[in-house]
């Protein structure tokens, strides 16, 4: 980090004072002393000057050298740009060379294939030609009997036709045989059908006579329920009816309770004539009350009686 100029010229003063003698200081004159003072002053001031001058010397060697470093810094990146961008076309020329030599190397092994291939199918030909001449040597007799069974045939003219002609009787004829195997299975299948249908319809019967007999057991089941459940419909409503019956009479004596409490009491009935429990709380109350008087008089004759 540079040192200010105020505070470098600063310290240098400083140093150049503190060096100076101070033995003579009280021996001389003020006069002489001031004037020694100037000339000091003026030594370091000239001292200072001239390090300022080899300082600025210095900053302007130093500033110029790093303008050169810069200038070679900049040359270096410029050259290393240059090398780089050289590396990439040299890359980018070595890549299209390897792609140039790998699609050379696979068009040859295409042309390769293809040689071979054309190669396999030559040989195939030849020997399909081989086959073909082989049959034809062999065919020469049929050939020569069908220009003998033409002559005997005037309505044909060239072999050709009646190769034709035998060519779609034998058509025919495979045809009817085709159409005769297939209606043969579809008899066949028929038949089979046939077969499943009458399988089927036995062994649906016999699933429906099981179902029958289940279903019969179920009914049976069902109305000897109804029965037992009639049986006991019956005895619930003749209990209903005796219960009702006994619930009427009790409700009657609880009622003619009631009017005989109030009757001995003398109060009118207060209480509806459907409130038993409540005309039996009353009676309840009364039967009580008769209970404690009775008590009371018990008690009171053997007192009476001594």
């Amino acid at each position: 980090m540079a040192v200010p100029w105020e505070e470098y010229f600063r310290l240098a003063l400083q140093e150049k004072l503190a060096t100076s003698p101070e033995q003579n200081v009280d021996h001389l004159p003020p006069v002489l002393h001031l004037l020694e003072k100037r000339r000091e002053l003026a030594e370091a001031d000239q001292g200072l000057q001239a390090q300022k001058q080899a300082f600025q010397t210095t900053m302007a060697a130093l500033k110029q050298r790093w303008e050169q470093l810069e200038q070679k810094e900049r040359e270096l990146k410029g050259a290393f740009v240059r090398f780089d961008k050289l590396l990439q076309e040299s890359e980018a020329r070595r890549g299209r060379a390897q792609r140039r030599a790998a699609e050379e190397r696979r068009r040859a092994g295409r042309q390769e294939a293809e040689a071979l291939r054309l190669r396999t199918q030559l040989r195939e030909l030849q020997e399909e030609r081989a086959r073909l001449q082989r049959r034809l040597e062999r065919l020469e007799p049929c050939a020569r009997l069908l220009g003998r069974v033409l002559e005997q045939l005037p309505e044909f003219q060239e072999v050709p036709e009646l190769v034709a002609r035998f060519g779609g009787l034998a058509d025919v004829q495979a045809a009817l045989r085709l159409t005769a195997r297939q209606r043969l299975a579809e008899l066949e299948e028929a038949r089979a059908r046939l077969q499943r249908l009458r399988d089927a319809g036995q062994d649906e019967l016999l699933r429906q006579g099981q179902r029958r007999a289940q279903l019969l057991e179920r009914l049976e089941a069902a109305r000897e329920r109804t029965r037992h459940w009639e049986s006991k419909w019956v005895q619930i409503q003749n209990t209903a009816a005796e219960k009702t019956l006994l619930l009427g009479r009790t409700r009657m004596s609880a009622l003619n309770l009631f009017q005989l409490v109030c009757q001995h009491q003398r109060q009118p009935a207060a209480l509806n004539i459907e409130d038993t429990e409540g005309q039996l709380e009353q009676v309840k109350l009364f039967i009580l009350d008769l209970s404690s008087v009775l008590a009371s008089l018990c008690q009171a004759q053997p007192t009476a009686s001594q």
